[in-house]
């Protein structure tokens, strides 16, 4: 991560001089496994040890591969002091796909503006702290994700669930993988669930997956960063559920550090001192600090590697360069578990220890020697494996182990080898073993982590043994300065995945391998031959991927090799299978896939045109009628946007209304997922979703011409909407129209939202407001406007809770940052409309019996009274008897004077006629006989409240309430406000929502809005107008008997 502004304090990234791993040799040579720097390169110290820099697209890391897209570090920023280049280091990124506010949600912080650090809520300031050092530190765990999935995508030019998931099997941890997984996978069991009613477009997707973070942020980061050509809407949830599970795990990990021994109570203020800097009032400190949080990164295996800035990824040790096991591997702690008396033990201790020795060994002397290793590990690793990814792991893997074949033992060998020793000549008789200094790697990963990422990326090929390139992949990520190319979808690639097979099967294999590479040659006088050998299916054999020559070649876009197929009889729609027994192999998500299907996921136009020349059927394997279980041609030419290959599939008859249907396995009811059109919007393509509307229905030709609607520069405040026309097609056509404007929205192609909405789509609450949202992120005020305009089009009945929850602090955010008066106009307008035709509740008079009651002769008498107020230096007499029980007020001064005492009770702050109205209320016994001048309501108002008399208080806010006009508003809400008198400001607010769109050309109404003071001395106007209308709104939409406040 490039280094910007570094202080000189010790931080994560300081913790360690080295890359990881400790320090580099004086050279690096290449080796037979092309994964090394070349002879030319000079030797460069790293921290005492530097490693040369890598150059060539086949041993570089960064130019072998397009990476995330993210900011890079430049050259000068991985300088050291002393001007020595540095391990390469992970890139910043600009934007990551979550909020620290939503962080602070994940973590259950307690809410802004609850309480300071020093207030005794813990974790309300040095949590706030931590959360954003965590959310810095996991934004790397984030791109190791990213740039993981990233590869694995390349097979099939799209990421799914799948890579996503053994994104986090091939970074993460053994106990945070599994973790990770099974968070992602609860996620998508709830938005499947969700899908099945029909409200499903009325919700977001983070809140149908049961998540905080946003997973139309997540989409849109992956589409952005270039993970993949084509995103499928689960590997953004698995994304998100993923990290939402890391962020808790780390969190966990924190607040279960032990706490500190208290130490002895001092004396004096020492003590009182340490109390209050402990930031809480009972003397518990804060758990979640930054120093907490240092110090649990630090200590754990596999957060400190993972959360370190290199490219590389450092396992199995800790800040402190011990290698530990992590806690789901500790068999000491598992045997201490399972002993129950009369229990056998599992291991003994010297097993046990055996096996520890095993798995975090990092180097071997020979061959055999890591052959036992790898064996004696993988005898106590498999078991668990198959336990903790039991939920998504193929079902052939829990059949039989995995096995390593003898060319990944002899590539891992390579690395593991002791870099003292090294035979000279192992074929010369007898061998000469000289003293090597050659490798870089003076500390290397231990074998267990070496097993799991090779054992992830074979579960990813969904194969039964782990071969040499999966070796090569593990060191790519665990080494530093090793790279190697991103495995491709070849033919050559399953043959390495079949279980131990008799002496017959392994013939019929060979033999099947042989014709399968001797029709890759492309040599025509061979295909007879490669016919004989491939078996009874002769030219349509299939291998364990469940794909034909025809399908390998499509996927490399070689069309001499494709027409020579077709001449040679291949069938041209023959679908990958979905049988797992005979074919193990196959990618769950290539079922049911043809040649055209492969020939159009990696976009070789001249192939699919030879292909549809030849009679290939546009829709794959689809056949007419029929539900549809896998992705059509068109279906990933709209989500890659090859706007040529989607007008070539739609020339030949491809229907962008065809979707996907799937099974979630919890209901039985098949689930749609996205056409061409949503695919289209949910990556944004604006142009080919335009295309793929302008194509005529087959029913009827005589429809609206969409291209001029869309035209460029059309608007959407000058464009009508018109209704889609009323064919057989229409109401299915704005089901998927709905469902496109529901991805656009989420995954902020606000452009797209629009272009849907200007041919007639009606908008939902939700879609309308994502709309929104992403507008004001974006500072678009012309599309902010517009979409202010169409609120009243959404029906009243689809209000929901998000209209409380997201949409009113939207609105309300946007009205106090934008001071355009055409949009605070609107806004106005859409608070009246929200705030209903009903009219506000009114407040109502407090009938109280008074326990004492004197006749009005006796007011002001001084003949008969015992007690004298002094009001602007005028005497008013009084009785005891009266007051002393009128109010906790009169009771306090009365009780200040004794009866003995003749002086009089000063009354400041109340002019003498205010409080002759006071006792007139007393003496009368009510309100009723009162005589009230306007100019006199305000001050006897706070006369009452003064001396806490709430009859007389509520009766001079309703006579405030009844004489409320758009000129004196304002004023009576600013006194109701200093007075901390609640009813009479609701009613303000309520008059404020009621009229606003009067109230906001007024210039105190204005002033009252954006009066910046009015936050520091307390009063928010905004904050409790939103208050106000979202009660509003839940007793009038969304309670159970709506229009109960009237």
């Amino acid at each position: 991560m490039a280094r910007r502004g570094k202080s000189a304090g010790r931080t994560l990234e300081d913790l360690t001089l080295d890359s990881g791993y400790g320090g580099a040799a004086d050279s690096v040579r290449s080796s037979s496994l092309s994964l090394c720097c070349s002879d030319s390169q000079a030797p460069q110290p790293y921290g005492g040890q530097c490693w040369p820099q890598l150059t060539g697209s086949m041993h570089s890391r960064h130019n072998s591969f397009d990476t995330v897209n993210t900011v890079l570090v430049e050259d000068s920023e991985g300088l050291d002091c002393s001007g020595q280049q540095c391990s390469r280091r992970l890139p910043d990124l600009e934007e990551v796909p979550w909020s620290l506010e939503e962080v602070e949600a994940v973590l259950r912080l307690p809410a802004r503006g609850s309480g300071s650090g020093s207030s005794g809520s813990p974790g309300a300031g040095p949590g706030r702290e931590a959360a954003a050092r965590l959310s810095a530190l996991l934004s790397r765990a984030l791109i190791r994700l990213a740039r993981e999935a990233q590869r694995l995508s390349l097979r099939l030019a799209k990421c799914t669930k799948h890579e996503v998931q053994s994104a986090m099997e091939v970074v993460l941890g053994w106990s945070l993988a599994p973790r990770c997984t099974a968070a992602a996978l609860g996620a998508l069991s709830l938005y499947n669930m969700s899908g099945s009613g029909g409200d499903r477009f009325s919700r977001g997707k983070s809140a149908r997956c049961g998540l905080v973070f946003s997973v139309g942020k997540f989409y849109r980061w992956m589409v952005d960063s270039r993970v993949a050509l084509r995103i499928h809407e689960h590997a953004a949830i698995y994304l998100a559920a993923g990290m939402e599970s890391l962020f808790r795990d780390v969190h966990a990990r924190v607040l279960a550090l032990p706490l500190p021994l208290p130490q002895p109570r001092g004396s004096g203020a020492a003590a009182d001192k340490d109390k209050e800097s402990s930031g809480s009032s009972s003397g518990e400190a804060p758990r979640f600090t930054l120093e907490a949080l240092e110090q649990t990164v630090s200590n754990d295996a596999e957060l400190w590697g993972l959360l370190q800035p290199y490219q590389h990824l450092v396992c199995g040790k800790n800040a402190s360069g011990v290698l530990c096991l992590p806690e789901s591997l500790n068999l000491h702690k598992d045997q201490q578990r399972s002993n129950k008396p009369g229990e056998v033990q599992m291991f003994s201790q010297s097993e046990l220890r055996t096996i520890e020795q095993s798995l975090l060994a990092t180097r071997v002397g020979s061959i055999a020697e890591l052959s036992d290793l790898v064996s004696r590990a993988m005898h106590h690793l498999q078991p668990l494996n198959a336990k903790q990814y039991g939920n998504g792991t193929p079902m052939h893997h829990k059949q039989g182990s995995l096995y390593w074949e003898p060319e990944a033992l002899y590539t891992l060998c390579y690395f593991m080898h002791c870099p003292q020793m090294e035979w000279e000549n192992p074929n010369v008789e007898p061998s000469k073993v000289t003293l090597q200094n050659e490798r870089p790697f003076i500390v290397l990963p231990p074998l267990m982590e070496w097993i799991r990422v090779a054992l992830a990326h074979a579960g990813y090929r969904r194969s039964f043994s782990v071969d040499s390139d999966d070796v090569r992949q593990a060191a790519r990520l665990l080494l530093p300065g090793v790279d190697c190319e991103p495995r491709q979808l070849k033919m050559d690639d399953c043959f390495c995945a079949s279980r131990k097979l008799d002496a017959v099967a392994i013939e019929a294999k060979f033999k099947q391998d042989l014709g399968f590479r001797m029709l890759n040659c492309g040599r025509t006088d061979l295909v007879k031959q490669a016919i004989s050998l491939l078996g009874p299916d002769g030219i349509n054999s299939m291998s364990e991927q469940g794909m034909t020559p025809l399908m390998y070649a499509c996927v490399r876009g070689d069309e001499a090799m494709v027409q020579m197929l077709l001449d040679a009889g291949a069938d041209l729609n023959a679908e990958v299978v979905s049988t797992a027994h005979k074919y193990p192999s196959v990618h769950p998500e290539t079922r049911h896939w043809t040649a055209l299907t492969f020939a159009v996921l990696h976009g070789h136009i001249p192939v699919v045109q030879l292909l549809l020349d030849a009679g290939a059927k546009v829709e794959g394997s689809l056949e007419h009628g029929e539900e549809n279980y896998s992705e059509t041609p068109l279906q990933l030419a709209a989500a890659a946007g090859n706007f040529e290959l989607v007008s070539l599939l739609l020339e030949r008859g491809a229907d962008p209304m065809v979707g996907t249907m799937y099974r979630n396995g919890i209901s039985m009811t098949p689930q749609g997922d996205m056409n061409s059109f949503s695919q289209a919007a949910a990556h944004g393509h604006r142009n080919v979703f335009r295309k793929l509307l302008a194509q005529p229905e087959k029913e009827k030709s005589d429809i609206l011409s969409l291209e001029e609607i869309l035209a460029e520069g059309t608007d959407l405040a000058d464009a009508t909407p018109s209704p889609l026309c009323a064919s057989r097609n229409s109401k299915a056509k704005l089901k998927a129209l709905k469902e496109a404007m529901y991805h656009s929205a989420e995954h902020g192609y606000v452009d797209v939202t629009i272009d849907i909405r200007s041919i007639g789509v009606p908008w939902t609450l939700h879609t309308w407001l994502e709309s929104l949202r992403t507008s004001f992120q974006q500072h678009r005020r012309p599309l902010i406007q517009c979409l202010l305009k169409e609120f009243k089009s959404i029906q009243e009945e689809e209000y929901t809770e998000e209209l409380i929850t997201q949409g009113l602090p939207l609105m309300f955010e946007i009205l106090k940052a934008s001071k355009n008066e055409v949009i605070s106009q609107q806004l106005s307008v859409i608070f009246t409309h929200c705030y209903g035709p009903y009219p506000i509740p009114k407040l109502v008079e407090i009938k109280r019996k008074q326990t004492s009651r004197l006749d009005p002769h006796f007011l002001n008498n001084k003949e008969m009274s015992d007690v004298t107020f002094l009001v602007e230096g005028r005497p008013f007499y009084a009785h005891r008897v009266l007051l002393f029980t009128a109010s906790p007020r009169f009771k306090a001064l009365l009780s200040s004077k004794p009866p003995a005492d003749s002086t009089c009770i000063e009354i400041n702050y109340v002019k003498y006629p205010i409080f002759q109205l006071v006792m007139q209320y007393l003496y009368y016994g009510g309100a009723e006989s009162l005589l009230i001048k306007n100019n006199e309501i305000m001050e006897l108002l706070s006369a009452a409240k003064f001396f806490q008399l709430e009859a007389l208080q509520r009766h001079c806010e309703i006579i405030c309430a009844k004489s409320i006009n758009t000129e004196n508003c304002v004023d009576i809400y600013n006194h109701a406000k200093f007075l901390g008198v609640t009813e009479l400001s609701s009613y303000c607010e309520g008059y404020f929502l009621k009229n606003m769109m009067v109230l906001i050309e007024n210039e105190a109404f204005k002033q009252l809005l954006y009066d910046k003071n009015g936050e520091t001395s307390g009063q928010n106007v905004l904050q409790d107008l939103q208050r106000t209308l979202a009660t509003r709104i839940q007793s009038i939409h969304l309670s159970s008997s709506k229009g109960s406040i009237v």
